[in-house]
């Protein structure tokens, strides 16, 4: 194909051909070649003839040139080469589930409260506090300071450690707002990668699958220590301990509030005393997740003990807190990150670095789930109301455990099952093998995590004999 250019001027077009010398010029401009005919005016110059200034415009066609091979090799984008991205190993259960069209299908991955009916929940209270909210004209949508909504932080700290406690009548705890706990994780993350003298994070095994996603991201190295034994489907406790002690001094160390995510598997109140004391004695620093308070036991008070008990003992801890299963808002990203610091001096000191990893990672949290939850905490029937609804959630929990357990014995499901009365919250680690995992979803259309972890608040009454016959027919058929 010829490339040429036309001299166009008011009394003649003249086509000349394009040469290399001045193909590499019109190159040099940086303009591209372009597939399909386009054309680019240049500035007006002058040309002489016959004593009169004739005005001449120069346009270019620029058209494919078979000889150009490198410019019709280059890929389409500069990202095609990519792998494709797995899917999460929690979040691709619900993947898969929404692609599948059988109607009895049973989705036991989620992490979310359904009501007994399978629907999701969105808490009365919330409904109330949202609709203040709207009907109150006077609010605005400008942004939050970089902590955070002011209310917010205080009443989670108070909800966290209780408004009597030393560490918040002292001003020893620092409180920022964070999007939900994975958020504030991060946030908590990264300052301690920042400032904290030994990077090495310890994580029980199993945990939470992000949590060993979230550290090395902001530069903490991660180990683990033993938690679940398989054998007994409760605590290891004396490999927990014997990983603690061999751990480094000063290493941090990861614990769940409650409601341990996967296991629902939490150590006694004696044993959290045990383990508090070992990590003390080491120099070592705690660092609390805390996505399951009131939801576990219906208590919020109760189920705060380990927490309460660290922060009492004049040590320091980091706490990430997430308000999306104990109120349910699960897409509002509503969490806080507290620092427990051992002076109100060092909180303060501690507050001003946070603000130094916010800004340039989100600059500021939003503003209209925190300020639900301030509504909710901050008036005294909407609080006494809540704590109901949420001891309602725990107990229908609860309720499907000993559904559960009731129908797996009445069936005479080969094993012992009394693991699932003693776990508490959300989950529950069913024990069931990859192999039987898939069976099950193959065959029954139940769909949980490949480690065998049902979430109990997705079953319902309804749902207890379909699950019992997967579970049954896989214990008994796979090994």
């Amino acid at each position: 194909m010829v490339l040429s250019f036309l001299n166009c001027t008011s009394s003649q077009t003249r086509h000349r051909p394009l040469t290399h010398s001045s193909l590499s010029s019109i190159h040099s401009t940086g303009r591209p070649l372009i597939s399909s005919a386009a054309c680019i005016l240049q500035p007006e110059d002058k040309e002489q003839k016959g004593g009169g200034d004739i005005a001449v415009r120069t346009v270019f066609f620029f058209l494919p040139l078979p000889t150009m091979a490198s410019a019709q090799a280059m890929p389409i984008s500069v990202w095609e080469k990519l792998t494709e991205a797995p899917e999460d190993a929690i979040l691709g259960v619900t993947v898969a589930y929404n692609k599948d069209p059988n109607p009895v299908k049973l989705n036991l991955g989620v992490g979310a409260y359904r009501t007994d009916e399978g629907k999701p929940l969105v808490l009365e209270v919330v409904r109330q506090a949202e609709a203040r909210l709207v009907a109150d004209r006077s609010r605005y949508k400008e942004y939050l300071p970089i902590v955070g909504l002011a209310a917010f932080n205080k009443l989670s700290k108070e909800l966290a450690f209780g408004a009597d406690h030393p560490a918040v009548v002292a001003n020893r705890i620092t409180t920022v707002q964070g999007l939900s706990g994975t958020g504030s994780l991060r946030v908590g993350a990264e300052f301690m990668g920042q400032h904290y003298h030994t990077p090495i994070i310890y994580v029980p095994v199993p945990t939470w699958g992000n949590h060993n996603k979230i550290f090395p991201k902001a530069g903490l190295k991660v180990q683990s220590y033993r938690y679940y034994d398989p054998a007994t489907r409760g605590l290891n406790f004396t490999g927990m301990m014997e990983d603690l002690k061999a751990a480094p001094d000063g290493a941090i160390i990861l614990l769940h509030v409650c409601a341990h995510n996967p296991t629902g598997v939490d150590p006694l109140p004696e044993q959290w005393d045990a383990i508090r004391q070992l990590i003390r004695a080491k120099g070592q620093f705690p660092f609390f997740d805390s996505a399951y308070q009131g939801f576990a036991s219906g208590d919020l008070d109760a189920d705060a003990y380990a927490l309460r008990s660290f922060a009492a003992d004049g040590g320091e801890l980091a706490l990430a807190q997430s308000y999306a299963k104990n109120m349910g808002l699960y897409g509002e990203r509503v969490g806080a990150l507290s620092m427990v610091c051992a002076t109100a001096a060092a909180a303060k000191l501690v507050e001003g670095q946070l603000k130094l990893v916010i800004r340039p990672m989100y600059s500021s949290p939003p503003l209209h789930g925190a300020a639900i939850v301030a509504t909710v905490l901050s008036e005294e029937k909407l609080l006494h109301d809540w704590k109901a609804e949420l001891k309602g959630m725990a107990d229908r929990i609860i309720e499907m455990r000993h559904k559960l357990y009731d129908a797996l014995l009445q069936r005479g499901t080969p094993g012992d099952w009394t693991h699932i009365l003693k776990q508490i919250g959300m989950f529950t680690f069913t024990g069931l093998t990859k192999p039987q995992v898939d069976f099950m979803r193959e065959k029954y259309h139940v769909y949980m995590t490949g480690d065998g972890r049902i979430s109990m608040a997705g079953l319902s009454t309804a749902t207890v004999p379909h699950l019992v016959n997967a579970i049954d027919d896989a214990v008994r058929n796979i090994a």
